[in-house]
């Protein structure tokens, strides 16, 4: 990287796409106010969808080149825009998300473009991220001496491969990779077309489900074991079956989720439950926290796993409570926890609260080996509250994000489970559409959306990707 001139040292290049338009503009005046002379490399309006690797390289190139001091880059999240600043040789970009990350950054790796998640922190503290990130400089020789052996690696990987340079494939600047409603009914549409000519079609929909012509009353994979059988074919892991049935084949067996959450359920439901989930062999039982320990010993020795709720259904509870609630719940037997986050901290923009609300529960899993499911309750939510709940519950490093408990007036639709999708991708977690899906076509339009795991009402829930992760639900 060039060294910057006398002219160009307090000249700090930034970007944003248009999830980080908004906090792009404030930290433009704040920067300004402070003395800096700041070159604005868009985006110029937030009404646009646009490529964040786009916009990262512009930033990288004016630091690597020396024209700018250093660069910020912001996006919603602000990992893609790091990754893609890194690929530009002479650039060490850091992603930071608080004060000790931003002077580390710094202090440690002498970062020289930092990258920022405009729907993950405030602007307040944006702007305490970058005071300690300008104003923190490295001079110890060891972590120069480190940072110099990055750019090395640098140099001989460029000397052994020819880099390309970024090319926008679309120069309209709209990301073909947004699916609006209207899209994905259009592939819904054309998914039906296609399952009816392949003889996959399904009776009426006088009850939720579709599949056995309104009369399962919650007992699809008994009453409609063929339909079952397409879903699983279809690479469904995990089915939900309610109790009071008279039983499944048992090549589906292994497939449901044994679910009671009702607050009516008594200890000999209960035991009823356990006793049909060991009996059919039935993947897991989901219940309520009440009675985990009474599930945990009914099903010793069996497969069966066991699976709970936390701030369940309404999510009010704090944080502290709802980490107790889990650890006591994974101490007697638990091993996945659906936890329900603070929906009145997503719309007070709490973000602070938001991630300790999801990560007590998340640390809570983690030390005693079991998944955390972040149910959002997208019904309460505006698109980018979803957003928020999404980006926050990933930073919180959750297994999951759901989209409904059952009893937040809504569930899941392709507009939603594509939106939250697109919010976790590339970060390893799966995304569950919950509620509201009808019939198999609706179940591949959630798929097609990105959902990893699908939540079909009236007891049949699909799930793609992750085959040791159970399903719960209402």
């Amino acid at each position: 990287m060039a060294a910057p001139s006398s002219t160009t040292v307090q000249t700090i290049a930034l970007g944003a796409d248009h999830g980080g338009f908004d906090l792009k503009e404030q930290l433009k005046t704040y920067l300004q106010q402070k003395g800096f002379r700041v070159e604005d490399l868009g985006v110029y309006s937030a009404s646009v969808s646009v490529d964040y690797p786009l916009f990262a390289y512009k930033v990288a190139q004016k630091v690597a080149s020396g024209e700018c001091r250093r660069g910020i880059m912001v996006d919603a999240a602000g990992i893609g825009s790091c990754m893609a600043a890194n690929k530009v040789p002479g650039v060490r970009a850091a992603m930071c998300y608080d004060l000790k990350t931003a002077a580390n950054s710094r202090e440690h790796n002498n970062a020289n473009v930092l990258t920022l998640g405009g729907k993950l922190i405030d602007p307040e503290l944006a702007k305490q991220i970058v005071d300690v990130w300008l104003a923190t400089e490295c001079t110890e020789a060891r972590h120069l001496r480190r940072a110099e052996q990055i750019l090395q690696i640098e140099n001989e990987f460029s000397a052994e491969k020819k880099i390309k340079p970024i090319v926008n494939p679309n120069p309209s600047g709209e990301n073909v990779a947004d699916l609006t409603t209207a899209d994905l009914e259009q592939i819904a549409g054309q998914i039906t077309r296609i399952l009816k000519a392949q003889g996959l079609s399904f009776a009426g929909a006088a009850c939720d489900c579709s599949c056995c012509g309104g009369d399962c009353g919650g007992h699809c994979a008994e009453k409609a074991s063929d339909t079952v059988r397409q879903f699983i074919t279809l690479g469904a892991s995990r089915i939900t079956y309610r109790p009071g049935g008279q039983g499944v084949p048992k090549d589906i067996a292994a497939y449901i989720d044994h679910t009671l959450l009702k607050p009516d359920a008594t200890r000999n439901d209960i035991e009823k439950l356990c006793a049909e989930a060991r009996e059919y062999e039935f993947a897991s039982v989901c219940l309520n926290p009440t009675y985990v320990k009474l599930a945990a010993n009914l099903l010793k020795g069996s497969s069966v796993k066991v699976c709970t709720v936390a701030g369940f259904p309404f999510g009010a509870h704090t944080p502290q409570i709802k980490g107790l609630e889990a650890r006591q719940a994974v101490r007697e037997g638990a091993r996945e926890i659906d936890m329900v986050i603070n929906i009145g901290a997503v719309k007070n923009r709490d973000l602070d609260l938001l991630y300790r609300d999801i990560r007590s529960v998340v640390e809570a899993c983690l030390d005693g080996s079991a998944i955390c499911k972040v149910i959002i309750e997208t019904a309460l939510l505006t698109d980018e509250e979803k957003i928020i709940a999404c980006e926050t519950a990933r930073r919180a490093r959750a297994h999951f994000v759901k989209t409904s408990t059952g009893y937040g007036g809504g569930g899941a639709t392709a507009h939603d489970v594509a939106l939250m999708a697109e919010a976790v991708r590339g970060s390893g977690m799966g995304v569950k559409a919950s509620g509201g899906i009808r019939s198999y076509a609706d179940a591949l339009q959630m798929i097609k959306a990105g959902a990893t795991r699908i939540g079909a009402s009236a007891s049949v829930q699909i799930v793609q990707g992750n085959p040791g992760v159970t399903e719960s639900g209402y």
